[in-house]
């Protein structure tokens, strides 16, 4: 029952364990201390994973997929005055800056090409030359192309000008070793389906406390007020302001579980490193190109241009991979023609050398029969 008909190598919703699929086969009332006392574990947990310094920070959960919990804090933490700088090199950066757009923020937007590394000299000199700017948001690694953005040289020139540092953590939180404290982040945002490895349902944030406290008439919606989401938890033991995904988190209690068993981030972290690796070099021997330089790479995500000829088509490789057990991502790069497969989920070295073993069998253009029918 609990198997899958294939491997999700996507970057959320990703692949899970049995263990964290079978923790959701029990119901539970959100208003018992035993569904509340996990909610509160999962909330220090979160703290515990992102800091050392967790006596300055506090986890506060929101419904929704991580696009809810980004807009929760976008929405709460601006104030009416406030203006946001938002670095965008990716389709989530821009959807960061059109969420603040449509919420009446004054926002401003430091486009960064999709493919090249950030211009930190850029960002300087708009934040030297625009005082106004209270908050930079920033997105760690981009899901668009698989790039990990330089959140520390960021965080240096943010604090600089003393503005509040949010960053957009959601595909690389658990997954790539940080300390928010370290980095002087504020916010950082991630969700359950991601490198923690539990199901989608909800997203989180964990807040800087003495700087979300001031945070309390903000919020531009009833049911996405993070810091009202947080008072509750906070003086509730832990209970929702409303109905919460009670299944999905007690999966993300199994999962979180499941990551300190595994020898915390920096096992998992080295695990998807090794993934990546094994993959990008396997594709190289196919004739597969990444998109990005080695230096600017991910260990979540990888895109790949389509191979150089006519008869590629996307949609025939997709399903010829999904035959053999394994869903792939298509591209989302403006003016590039890409797919993306992710390294992360419950997949290991042997699953990466069985879809490599796929992708050769798949390459369906180099069939000497399929090249006889296109000549015909």
């Amino acid at each position: 029952m609990m198997n899958n008909p294939y491997l999700l190598l996507t970057p959320g919703p990703l692949t899970t364990t049995d263990t964290v699929r079978l923790a959701m086969m029990k119901d539970w009332c959100t208003w018992d201390d035993d569904y509340n006392n996990i909610v509160q574990g999962v909330r220090q947990k979160l703290v515990n994973l992102a800091t050392k310094s967790v006596e300055k920070y506090s986890a506060v959960l929101m419904q929704g997929s991580g696009t809810f919990t980004v807009e929760s804090v976008i929405g709460t933490v601006l104030p009416e005055d406030g203006k946001l700088l938002v670095i965008a090199n990716g389709v989530y950066g821009h959807r960061i800056a059109k969420i603040s757009n449509k919420l009446g923020i004054n926002t401003v937007v430091l486009e960064s090409g999709e493919v090249e590394g950030l211009d930190l000299n850029r960002l300087t000199n708009q934040l030297e030359n625009d005082p106004d700017i209270t908050h930079v948001a920033i997105v760690h690694c981009e899901t668009t192309t698989g790039m990990l953005n330089p959140i520390e040289k960021v965080s240096k020139i943010v604090k600089t000008y003393n503005k509040i540092y949010i960053v957009d953590a959601m595909s690389s939180l658990g997954g790539v070793e940080l300390d928010i404290d370290d980095l002087q982040i504020d916010y950082i945002i991630s969700s359950a389906n991601k490198c923690i490895e539990g199901v989608p349902g909800f997203g989180f944030a964990i807040v800087k406390t003495e700087e979300f406290e001031k945070c309390q008439d903000n919020a531009r919606s009833i049911s996405l007020d993070l810091y009202d989401q947080w008072k509750t938890m906070e003086e509730q033991n832990g209970k929702w302001r409303f109905t919460s995904p009670t299944h999905v988190v007690r999966a993300f209690a199994q999962a979180l579980k499941e990551l300190e068993e595994e020898g915390g981030v920096s096992q998992r972290a080295a695990r998807y490193k090794n993934n990546q690796k094994t993959l990008s070099e396997g594709m190289k021997q196919l004739g597969f190109e990444p998109i990005l330089s080695e230096d600017l790479q991910s260990p979540i995500i990888t895109s790949f241009y389509y191979p150089k000829t006519e008869n590629f088509e996307f949609v025939v490789f997709y399903n010829k991979l999904k035959e053999k057990g394994f869903v792939i991502y298509p591209g989302k790069v403006l003016d590039l023609d890409t797919f993306r497969i992710g390294n992360i989920g419950d997949v290991r070295q042997h699953n990466i050398e069985l879809l490599l073993k796929a992708i050769e069998e798949s390459r369906y253009w180099l069939s000497p029969v399929f090249e006889e029918s296109q000549s015909k």
